[in-house]
């Protein structure tokens, strides 16, 4: 498991709470939009520095009772098989723990929901299932079955999760949005629209992609709000 960063206080990562955010490198997906190439390309995380789990643990401990969780992101943390023993010592010290996924392993995220290891899960959201966007950016191994089984799963309840989207002219249009809410929407849940940030991308096409007015994004928001308990602009 390779640490790529930690940032030592946020304020808007985990809803309601103050917290660190622990990146971990290494990711499944391939989004040509991402921001975060240096956590998702070997040979950009090659390049990175490292950061052990004893100075996670130690920057922790002078946390306690200043800090109310830590933000697990990457990359996509469940690729990792240690990361269970990783958030069991950070439940351990008193924390909240919030997961930051793509969805891509429901078997990982029904473990650390069932051990009671994970108190929030954000899920990414690419698009609408049947639209080849998510075809083509996953890598060998992964089905869109194992993204609707961990939508299905969060939609039972058993953990607090909200469901987001990066909205991306050039990959989304509003029907997209629209079929994504038939897809996850409920009465108990909580999905927001994030608008697109042309930085670091993986395809250096992408940064030339300006985001959505704001404009459209409420128009969208406003239209499929009736499906979820919140809908909001992010």
């Amino acid at each position: 498991m390779i640490i790529a960063g930690l940032q030592k206080n946020t304020l808007i990562d985990y809803p309601e709470k103050i917290a660190a955010i622990v990146f971990l490198a290494g990711c499944n997906f391939r989004c040509p939009w991402c921001y975060s190439s240096e956590l998702v390309l070997p040979v950009k995380i090659m390049k990175q520095p490292r950061i052990s789990e004893k100075e996670v643990f130690e920057f922790l401990e002078t946390r306690k009772g200043l800090l109310d969780g830590v933000v697990i992101c990457g990359g996509e943390p469940t690729i990792n098989k240690d990361l269970p023993k990783f958030i069991e010592k950070i439940k351990a010290m008193g924390f909240a723990v919030k997961l930051d996924t793509n969805g891509s392993n429901p078997k990982m995220l029904k473990e650390l929901v069932d051990l009671g290891l994970i108190d929030y899960v954000a899920m990414d959201i690419k698009i609408a299932p049947e639209n080849s966007v998510y075809k083509n950016i996953m890598t060998e191994g992964i089905t869109m079955e194992n993204i609707k089984e961990s939508v299905e799963f969060l939609k039972q309840g058993n953990v607090d999760f909200e469901f987001r989207t990066t909205c991306v002219p050039t990959i989304h249009k509003k029907e997209d949005f629209l079929e994504i809410a038939k897809w996850i929407g409920g009465p108990n849940i909580k999905y927001y629209l994030q608008n697109f940030v042309g930085q670091k991308t993986i395809d250096p096409e992408f940064e030339k992609v300006k985001p959505f007015p704001k404009e459209f994004l409420e128009e969208v928001a406003k239209e499929i709000s009736s499906q979820f308990k919140i809908c909001q602009l992010r």
